[in-house]
């Protein structure tokens, strides 16, 4: 089969969100050495990496209008540049407030990505569902990269070295992507910035019942996933009695399993429509969840594991749903807008699974999240079999 124009686009997007999502996940593994070197806690780092998660939900919107102004192509050229470049300066950041501002810069100039490429793959793609799936997949296969080669680096040569890496996978897509892609003409570039802030215009594109549906959806399934991805590792430990190396074996596969999923459920979606694909997402995630709290061997926690993945897979098939809701020159704009929303108010799950632990249990935690997947999988299929238009 020959290679096309749009394989060419769909993989460098692909890469960039790699480059964006390896730099943040870097990080983690070499906490410990980060804390030790400046001799703060756990607690102020834990709240310069919370200002990094939500500078990056921050951007999504502005990201949008940006590249209704300037063209997609600009836009994720700045994402990948400046995340390179910030992991540089937090690399070599002298004190801890340096650190701290350049982990919300890095946030901020990452989360321009994102909602960018969808947009440019919906104008490349009319099975987008698919192309949002392949895409969605460099956010894990950087999950399952980063953390590894981050500690490797880390242990043998410091923390500063290991969050340098970023310059190594970044700069080679920057260039392959400022060589192999073509511009891309702006939707609206002469409408003034300011315009496009107007609260009346934002309340219009969030509104909308059909996008107001979605967004909560995406909302409560954020919040679980970001619960996961913070605490998954420690449930093990701390309610299966695990070993650190059992539990991180586990929290790979649980990555694996998503790269996977984002395929099938982006395919799902485009064959058999968006919300089949998200509530069969939903129901795996509250079955796998329920699974991880009440099984106790090995072959019954794996299959949990696989389903609780499927389950923070929806993304694939929610995102399209949102782009079906706006016409083509509010692409930009209102998805940016949206997955400021839902990735802002669903970075509250790492806090709140925090807190559920702490005053319950992580049994009660888990079974907290199994049963806010099942509320997204009852409003999808009420909204199904009622005909709501939702």
């Amino acid at each position: 089969m020959r290679w096309q124009y749009r394989t060419t686009v769909l993989v460098l997007c692909l890469l960039a969100f790699f480059v964006t999502y390896f730099a943040r996940m870097a990080i983690s593994p070499v906490i410990p050495f980060i804390v030790a070197e400046f001799d703060v806690s756990n607690t102020r780092i834990g709240l310069a990496l919370t200002g990094m998660w939500l500078a990056y939900g921050l951007s999504q919107f502005p990201s949008g209008v940006l590249s209704d102004r300037y063209g997609e192509k600009q836009i994720i050229l700045v994402a990948v540049g400046g995340t390179v470049i910030a992991s540089l300066l937090l690399a070599f950041a002298p004190i801890f407030a340096v650190f701290v501002v350049v982990a919300f810069l890095l946030g901020s100039v990452a989360g321009l990505h994102y909602s960018v490429a969808t947009t440019l793959l919906s104008r490349t793609y009319d099975e987008l569902g698919r192309a949002v799936g392949i895409h969605s997949m460099g956010a894990p296969i950087a999950g399952l990269v980063a953390p590894v080669a981050s500690a490797w680096v880390g242990v043998r040569y410091g923390w500063r070295p290991a969050l340098a890496l970023a310059l190594v996978v970044g700069l080679p897509v920057f260039v392959l992507f400022a060589w192999r892609i073509d511009p891309t003409e702006p939707r609206r570039p002469e409408q003034l910035m300011r315009d496009r802030f107007e609260l009346t215009v934002l309340f219009d594109l969030v509104s909308r019942p059909a996008v107001a549906f979605t967004l909560v959806v995406a909302m409560l399934g954020t919040f679980i996933v970001q619960g996961l991805l913070t605490f998954l590792p420690t449930f093990f430990v701390d309610y299966h009695r695990y070993s650190a190396t059992l539990a991180g074996t586990a929290f790979s596969a649980f990555f694996i399993v998503r790269t996977v999923g984002q395929l099938l459920l982006g395919e799902l979606s485009d064959r058999y429509g968006r919300d089949l694909a998200i509530a069969g997402s939903m129901f795996a995630g509250a079955i796998g969840l329920f699974g991880l709290v009440v099984g106790r061997s090995p072959v019954t926690l794996g299959a949990a594991v696989v389903l609780a993945g499927l389950g923070s897979s929806f993304f694939a098939a929610i995102d399209p749903r949102f782009l079906d809701q706006f016409d083509t020159s509010e692409r930009g704009a209102g998805f940016g807008l949206v997955r400021t929303c839902y990735t802002v108010v669903g970075s509250a799950g790492s806090a709140g699974v925090g807190l559920f632990a702490d005053l319950f249990s992580w049994g009660t935690a888990f079974l907290i999240l199994a049963g806010l997947f099942s509320v997204t999988f009852l409003a999808l299929a009420v909204n199904w079999l009622f005909d709501l238009g939702y």
